[in-house]
């Protein structure tokens, strides 16, 4: 097998990183039924088949002529690259791009024996088949406009990159605001019922306006009833619309759990008077406990009406090429960023 210049191998993995966002997007639009611009990138390449295809053309140089090495050492070589990746960016963005967990025989859910064996069987196919007529025609491109070619190819693919890392760690930061923020509302409601059972309130009254995993379900409902109507509007034209209606139904149920949180505190503060054990610094200590909860509430409040749908948009864009894509920390926030573009996780691609 030749051995190319650092252009002509530049030139390659944009080659072969083209052809696996083609491979990608088709197979998983069909299993969507629906155009998915697939991959991490804005533009129309998927570096891990460019990378897996240049370690894999590397590492089967010596042994190109028994394809059992070829098969072998692709594997292999694919195998490390898939692993090594898919770790990285779970430690670095908290998502997993795709997931192996459920199948058989798997490392962590990076990557498992039908994958490899997989990554085997595209070796020879890449090196026997798919290889010499792409050799072929780079071999026919002029060699003076190689490293010019590769030279802009790479200078795209690094400004495509550094939006699409930062698109990831705002991705990564929704999730964890969001995380957050459904938390924070569980423990406010949690000291709001500590509250309202010390000022002697009807607490099973209290609990069934303050629950906030009810009020959370009926939200989940509400989206699966207009799950029809969501999906027609899920085109292009109507995403938007679809995503701004959808932030205002999860915006509206999380101001009005606080609403109800903030009325319980209120309503517990203006019973402390008329309670005989507190007295004093007890009774003074426990009014400031509640208005620093009140307080907490309102400003809860603001940051949640401070938000825009625009603020999640580049996130979505990420979970649209990427549908099977989970988390193991923040899977509630992952649903409801999912919710916002009136979406559910589909089928592994």
């Amino acid at each position: 097998m030749h051995v190319y210049t650092a252009g002509q191998w530049a030139l390659l993995f944009f080659f072969y990183s083209l052809c696996g966002w083609v491979w990608e997007s088709c197979y998983v639009s069909l299993c969507q039924r629906r155009w998915v611009n697939r991959g991490f990138l804005h533009g129309p390449l998927l570096p891990i088949y460019g990378f897996g295809a240049i370690a894999i053309l590397f590492a089967t140089i010596p042994v190109a002529g028994d394809l059992r090495l070829v098969w072998l050492f692709g594997m292999l070589s694919a195998t490390a690259l898939e692993y090594a990746t898919g770790a990285v960016m779970e430690r670095i963005f908290k998502i997993r791009y795709w997931d192996y967990s459920n199948q058989k025989l798997n490392l962590h859910g990076y990557i498992c024996v039908t994958s490899s064996i997989a990554w085997g069987f595209f070796s020879i196919l890449l090196v026997r088949f798919v290889h010499p007529p792409a050799a072929r025609l780079l071999a026919g491109f002029p060699a003076a406009l190689v490293d010019p070619a590769a030279l802009l190819l790479a200078a795209a693919f690094a400004a495509d990159v550094v939006c699409s890392v930062q698109a990831a760690l705002d991705l990564r930061k929704a999730l964890i605001r969001l995380a957050e923020e459904n938390e924070d509302l569980r423990r406010l409601a949690r000291r709001a019922e500590v509250a309202a059972a010390f000022a002697g309130d009807d607490l099973k009254r209290f609990r069934e306006r303050t629950e906030v995993e009810a009020l959370l379900l009926r939200r989940r409902v509400e989206s699966e009833l207009e799950e029809r109507r969501e999906a027609r509007a899920l085109r292009s034209a109507m995403r938007q619309e679809v995503l701004e209606e959808n932030f205002r139904r999860r915006t509206s149920v999380k101001l009005e759990i606080l609403d109800t949180v903030a009325d319980a505190l209120e309503t517990c503060r203006e019973h402390l008077d008329s309670m005989p054990d507190l007295t004093g610094e007890a009774l003074e200590a426990r009014r400031e406990d509640l208005a620093e909860a009140v307080q907490r509430v309102r400003d809860r409040q603001a940051i949640i009406r401070s938000r825009t749908a625009g603020a999640y948009r580049r996130s979505l864009r990420i979970l649209r090429g990427n549908p099977s894509a989970n988390t193991r920390e923040f899977g509630e926030a992952l649903e409801a960023l999912r919710e916002l573009a009136g979406k559910r996780p589909g089928p592994r691609a």
